[in-house]
């Protein structure tokens, strides 16, 4: 069988990524342009760096990003829905609300962001946008005006998250995928905790300031910072590997030769086609997007708790100012568990385990809300189920990994099963209704069912793609040849 049949069947992702690189042509050193083996190793070291550093501004815009998105939460607790006059399910539907648009643009967005090629300019400019949104919430007097800005609000957001995915995923290899993910996802994690003590300050100093309530000033502060960090952004972020600012030749070489070698296609000559409308028609037609879709939004529906975090943390019984000081330490906690589990995840080279392990310490933490009202059983019950972000950025890395080319496809890989997933945000908004509290034994049962369904969605996975591993072992060994390629289990 030929070498050709042979890379088709190790993915039907790489079969349209390009030509195979001259990296892997017998009898010459794939190092030689670059001085060498090790001349190669310090050149990758000072890449990593750079990008690394200029990664590293996405943690603050997903911040910031989250805390636009979850604000309403802290506001409740500060005269919101009495100023409003929000009545019974009325706060839930602006909840769940922001997600219709958030939904409906992610696929497109990503497919603009891969043909345009300048996310140092299109995800800043975003952020200007539903910064300013987000101060005109501000502003409303009714639960029409709020029901407005909160749909628009998710429009535009629905440009990050995946945008930045696939920007990671445009720089870093499979076995460094995890790790930046969840240094990214550190963004959303330390926002709630982060998000809750900026709120408690705005909630119990800002009261009444020129005439404005609280929970007015925590849109007007926490919008502008949005736009004052997105300026510093278009100036820091990079743009993909071919194109970007600040780079060597000879940098910029190795970092398009690096994705080469991860699964043996360039990554760049889609770019010159027209391939984009292929790449939508590709994911929509791979059953395996649609998987990690449903097993995505499955966790999604067990996280929601963090939308009503606060309410959670009053039930211990303290009032508003206490209570969000409370909040921080659990989301503390939770981002350093994400980045040594994800780190861990990376060196091992596997997924399955490490997201079904998170998965079942937030089912224990489930239990313990359900079987106690005590103050410290509660408490602890918060930081077991924060730590299960860490199986959501797992699955997202895991996706990255297993659909790796051509870069049109990935693009709507990444971004339809998280556009997906946001069906369990707007169901989520429905899971906590106020009759079921203080105890929420009914919310914590339907958490348990959709982590659980997530979890045997992972091992049934991990199982499709050890197959799909074993017939590339089959081909490799019948056409004597060897690939790089493994699909991450």
């Amino acid at each position: 069988m030929s070498a050709g049949k042979a890379t088709s069947i190790r993915s039907e992702d790489v079969e349209k990524g390009g030509e195979q690189s001259t990296f892997n042509q017998p009898n010459v050193d794939p190092d030689a342009e670059f001085g060498g083996t090790e001349a190669r190793k310090k050149i990758e070291r000072r890449l990593l760096l750079k990008i690394d550093l200029r990664m590293g501004i996405l943690i603050v815009l997903y911040i910031l990003n989250y805390i636009d998105r979850n604000n309403a939460s802290a506001a409740r607790l500060k005269g919101f829905e009495a100023d409003l006059n929000l009545k019974q399910q009325e706060f839930p539907t602006l909840l769940s609300i922001l997600y219709v648009g958030y939904i409906l643009m992610q696929v497109p967005s990503n497919m603009f962001l891969n043909w345009v090629g300048r996310p140092s300019i299109y995800l800043p400019c975003c952020m200007i946008v539903w910064g300013m949104i987000s101060v005109l919430t501000g502003i409303c007097n009714n639960f029409v005006g709020a029901l407005l800005t909160r749909f628009f609000l998710g429009f535009v957001e629905a440009a990050f998250f995946p945008g930045a995915l696939f920007l990671l995923s445009k720089w870093y290899k499979r076995e460094e995928m995890g790790s930046r993910t969840a240094i990214l996802y550190c963004g959303n994690i330390i926002s709630n905790g982060f998000g809750s003590l900026i709120a408690s300050g705005i909630l119990s100093g800002m009261e009444g300031k020129l005439g404005h309530a609280a929970w007015r000033w925590l849109f007007y502060i926490e919008g502008a910072l949005t736009m004052f960090f997105a300026l510093l952004a278009m100036f820091i972020l990079p743009d993909f590997p071919a194109t970007t600012r600040g780079l060597t030749d000879m940098e910029r070489r190795l970092a398009v030769r690096r994705m080469e070698e991860d699964v043996g296609v360039g990554d760049q000559a889609e770019t010159e086609g027209s391939g984009h409308a292929q790449g939508l028609v590709m994911a929509v037609t791979d059953w395996k997007v649609w998987w990690m879709s449903i097993q995505l939004t499955s966790i999604v529906v067990s996280l929601s708790f963090n939308a009503y975090f606060p309410t959670l943390a009053a039930t211990m019984g303290y009032d508003s100012t206490v209570t969000l000081l409370l909040c921080a330490p659990p989301w503390v906690f939770a981002a350093i568990v994400v980045y040594i589990w994800a780190k861990h995840s990376d060196m091992r080279n596997e997924r399955c385990f490490h997201i079904v392990a998170s998965i079942l310490l937030g089912i224990v933490g489930f239990i313990i809300a359900i079987a106690t009202m005590s103050t410290a059983g509660r408490y602890v019950s918060l930081f077991l189920m924060a730590q299960m972000y860490a199986a959501q950025v797992l699955i997202f890395a895991w996706t990255s990994n297993s659909f790796p080319r051509p870069p049109s496809k990935r693009a709507v890989a990444l971004a339809l099963p998280n556009a997906f997933s946001q069906l369990g945000n707007v169901a989520g908004s429905y899971v906590w209704p106020d009759p079921w509290g203080p105890t929420f034994r009914n919310s914590y049962g339907i958490c348990i069912a959709c982590a659980g369904l997530s979890a045997i969605m992972c091992i049934l996975f991990r199982f499709h793609l050890a197959s799909l591993n074993k017939k590339i072992d089959a081909e490799e060994e019948e056409s004597g040849k060897k690939t790089k390629f493994r699909f991450t289990l």
